[in-house]
Parts: structure tokens; sequence; C-alpha cells
């Protein structure tokens, strides 16, 4: 991984929530000093094989197969197969899990708690009660495992985490350290799918709209916050976040995605993200669908 590419500063704004949020690879490892910390990055192999050595033919996919309900959420049909294609050969890239993954490596552990292995996300569980508010948004991921030909990861785990409609995260942002909503764990499937039922996050200043994720062996691991195959971030298409950003609670991020890019982005800017952009599908007014094959 290019390291250099994480050593970029946030942007200053008023509006900006997080000061030190992602703000790359090296503060992370500076900060985050649990046995986590170096076991998110060893765990997740070596170089990429070869694209010959796995056929992108026999993949599933994590985008669902109806179509879009609107042409400009609907990815055309080449970017798809690109993707499709890299994946098979090449790892998903290792991302900063940023200062507030609440996984204990940075204070508050969520994933030892009761009540985390769960589909829907939109609502806090335990002692929280809140409910996050937007716009619906379904992640199904696919897990391949490229040791092995790339077949489906069965049994893998998944920790799923991101902001609400505000830009915020529960755990750690003001009025909401005793919420856990946004966050979840579910069990890959024999299709080594997990799917996670959500609502569309913000976007806030100096960062592209995104999902983070930790991959793990297993749901013992996932649950006791062990040793992380995969540690990274899901991009989502610019289609969709002007669609659903132009709906009512969404005012903010309207301006914070004027200030960056896919491109400009100090996660996804070193390839543009194509190996983090979801194929999305859906509306605002309906919901959206966002599927990604991560390969670990």
């Amino acid at each position: 991984m290019n390291s250099s590419r994480k050593r970029n500063a946030l942007l200053e704004d008023v509006q900006q929530p997080h000061p030190d949020h992602d703000r790359g690879l090296e503060f992370d490892l500076s900060t985050l000093m649990s046995r986590r910390s170096l076991g998110m990055f060893f765990g997740a192999g070596g170089a990429a094989v070869a694209l010959a050595a796995c056929s992108p033919g026999g993949l599933t996919t994590g985008a669902p197969s109806t179509a879009a309900s609107t042409a400009s959420a609907s990815p055309t049909a080449t970017p798809t197969l690109t993707r499709a294609i890299v994946e098979c050969g090449v790892e998903i890239p290792q991302e900063t899990a940023g200062p507030y993954p609440g996984d204990g490596s940075n204070g508050p552990n969520v994933l030892e708690a009761s009540g985390v292995v769960r589909q829907d996300i939109t609502s806090s569980f335990g002692t929280g009660s809140a409910t996050a508010v937007g716009v619906p948004l379904t992640v199904t991921l696919t897990l391949l495992d490229n040791s092995n030909g790339c077949i489906p990861l069965a049994g893998a785990a998944v920790y799923a985490w991101h902001c609400d409609r505000d830009g915020k995260y529960s755990m750690y942002d003001s009025g909401l350290a005793s919420e856990n909503y946004l966050r979840g764990v579910q069990e890959a499937d024999a299709n080594g799918q997990v799917t996670f039922t959500s609502i569309f996050p913000g976007a806030y200043s100096g960062r592209w709209p995104h999902i983070h994720f930790e991959v793990f062996e297993s749901m013992g691991n996932a649950t006791s916050a062990g040793r992380v195959l995969a540690v990274s971030q899901i991009a989502l298409t610019k289609a969709a976040c002007d669609d659903v950003y132009a709906t009512p609670g969404y005012e903010k991020s309207i301006t914070n995605m004027t200030r960056t890019t896919l491109r400009s982005d100090n996660v996804f800017g070193d390839d543009g993200g194509i190996y983090q952009l979801a194929t999305m599908t859906g509306s605002a007014a309906t919901g959206y669908t966002a599927g990604l094959n991560v390969t670990v």
C-alpha cells in the first residue's frame, strides 16, 4: 500500500466534526496501540496474484440483480465488468479504520457487546435508544478468498460502520457517546455474502462518502475483537450521492460534496476508488442498494 497518499491533511471547515478523522495509516499506527493495530495489516496477505489465477466467470457479485429504478444511479456494464475482473486477483486495498472504529483499538469496543451481530444496523442496541434517519441503504459485500482461487469466503465475518446523515459517528461524537447505531457484524453465507440494512451516510468535509468495514476469518474472531484479515472502505457513487443529498435532511452534504472528489479524497485518491467503488441501484425515493466484491 502506498502510504504517501495517506499523509494528506483534511480540509479545514467549521462544519467538520472530526479534525483527525481518516488522517491516514501513519496517524492510526501512532495512535491505535492495541493488538489489533498490527494484526489488521499483517493478516491481509502479500502482493496481488496475477489475474489469470482466477476466472471472473464464477464470481458471485454483491450487487442486486434487479435493474436500477433510475438510470442515473446505475453504472454502465463496462466499469462493473472491469471491477469483477480486477477483484478476482487483486486484494481489496488496505485502508485506515479512522479514529472512530469502535472496535477496541481506539477507545470503546462494540464488537464484544451482546446484540452487535445483526443485519439491520439503523438503531442502537443495548442501553442505546436512538435510530438513525435517512434514505434507506442496503449493502451487500461478497468476500472472495484470494489464496484459494477466489472462492467465496464462507464463514468469515464483517464488521461495518459509518457516519449518520449529519456526518457524525455513534460512540464518539457529542451527544452520541451512549449510542451505537450504524454499527454491526454479519457472518458470510455459503456464497461469501454479508448484507446490512442501514441508511445512506452523509458527506462531511474532507472525505468522499464512504462506509468502513473490517473482515475477520470467523465470527468468533469478530466478536472477540480478534485478528483482522482486511480493513477497507466502500466508496459510494456520485450519481447516488447527488440524488440522495438533494432530499431534506442532507443539506450539509451538498456543500461538502462540492469540495471533494474521488481523485482528491485522501483514501480513494490514488486509484480513483476503482477497487472500492460500489455498484449501486435504486433512488432516493425508494432507497438504494450497494454491492462490492471484496477479495482478501
